[in-house]
């Protein structure tokens, strides 16, 4: 399968379409906004749930009703949304249907390693630990976890004493830090899928939750796994290069185009005489959608949506709105572009900036979509878990 120069004869895609295609899959577009977050998750395959306001602020910018309320049900009370350790080993917020999938095709391979890892550092920071020690220590937390309902890492603690223990990393280093085994166990079972944050206590914003059993998601063969994520997530972020797909989804280029060959992916040529990639039957025009506008959050899917950016990032904007280990903060959206970047200071007062002329339009457009940000906002104030120089620049 091909990721250089396509071979003649193929079906281009240029820049515009791309573009087209965003606003109209990605739920950006007005006319295209959903009615209900499952089905924002699914039309960008996960939700970025890294920082924990992103999950909320990226479906609600394609929600038609946003509301902080329609996200807390799916995660919290119909537990329709679900959040894995998966691709690249970014914590995402899939649907409780694709989970399976996404399961196999990556969190438990992820979760292999975490185990690895927390066994090497348990024998080698904590005293008395070994792997049966280890065992027995997530039998007692699921156990107490099905008497309680949930509860949070404290609370477990009563019932497993073993929780408080702690790890002495890096010692004699000047970042030694003391590591909870309470807090990397919890890790573990939820990499494994054991466990769920539940509501968290206190705001949708806040770090303090408590954890929940999760019934066990049936097996999927990680063959077929690999080939359902790449399927869905072609068809969202399509076209796109191999190398696009290797980044996304963090496996090896063999996995890759393994995957990309089980759904019968076809070239398409893309600007720049690069090879593409669709889905059989997906190198068709798109209508263009109404023009639009966005404000997209830090690590929002879209902007973290391909390792080639320059169809809709200019590559000289990159270091005003990505941090130095590449997480994206706050954007404005103009029409399938990145145009500039926007912020929340602490008296709630939203404010942005273009990084390139987008026109009137785009002026007027991006302030009725800060007015709709700040209507279901509120009271609510939201800081980037990952600072970027010009969202820190707006808020100073």
């Amino acid at each position: 399968m091909s990721s250089g120069v396509p071979s003649g004869g193929v079906p281009s895609i240029g820049d515009d379409q791309r573009r087209a295609r965003v606003g109209r899959r990605h739920l950006l577009a007005r006319a295209e906004r959903a009615a209900r977050v499952e089905r924002v998750a699914d039309a960008v395959v996960g939700l970025h749930a890294t920082d924990a306001a992103t999950v909320y602020l990226s479906a609600c910018a394609r929600l038609a009703e946003p509301s902080a309320a329609e996200v807390e049900r799916a995660l919290y009370e119909d537990v329709s949304l679900v959040k894995l350790l998966s691709m690249r080993r970014t914590l995402f917020a899939v649907t409780e249907e694709f989970a399976p999938y996404v399961s196999s095709a990556a969190a438990r391979a992820i979760a292999v390693k975490e185990r690895a890892t927390l066994v090497k550092h348990l024998r080698e920071f904590a005293e008395g630990w070994d792997e049966p020690r280890l065992a027995a220590t997530e039998r007692a937390v699921l156990a107490a976890l099905a008497v309680r309902g949930e509860a949070t890492a404290s609370e477990l603690a009563e019932d497993v004493p073993a929780l408080r223990e702690t790890m002495l990393m890096a010692q004699g280093k000047p970042y030694e830090a003391r590591q909870s085994v309470g807090s990397r166990l919890l890790r573990l079972l939820a990499s494994d899928g054991h466990v769920r944050r539940s509501r968290p206590r206190g705001s949708w914003l806040s770090s303090s939750y408590p954890w929940a059993p999760v019934p066990q998601w049936p097996d999927v063969p990680v063959r077929e796994a690999k080939a359902e994520v790449v399927r869905r997530w072609l068809a969202a972020y399509g076209p796109a290069t191999v190398e696009d797909v290797k980044w996304w989804t963090g496996w090896t280029l063999g996995d890759t185009r393994r995957a990309l060959g089980d759904v019968g992916a076809v070239e398409v040529a893309l600007a720049g005489a690069v090879a593409g990639l669709v889905l059989p039957g997906d190198d068709g025009p798109v209508a263009e959608p109404e023009p639009w506008a966005a404000l997209l959050p830090a690590l929002d899917p879209t902007v973290m949506g391909w390792r080639g950016r320059d169809w809709y990032l200019r590559p000289e904007d990159v270091p005003a709105l990505f941090d130095r280990a590449g997480n994206a903060g706050p954007t404005l959206w103009w029409c399938g572009r990145v145009v500039g970047g926007w912020a929340q200071r602490p008296g709630g007062e939203l404010v942005w900036r273009f990084l390139a002329d987008a026109g009137a339009e785009a002026r007027a457009a991006v302030e009725v979509e800060a007015a709709r940000l700040a209507g279901w906002l509120g009271p609510v104030r939201v800081t980037p878990r990952f600072r970027t120089p010009l969202e820190r620049e707006l808020v100073s």
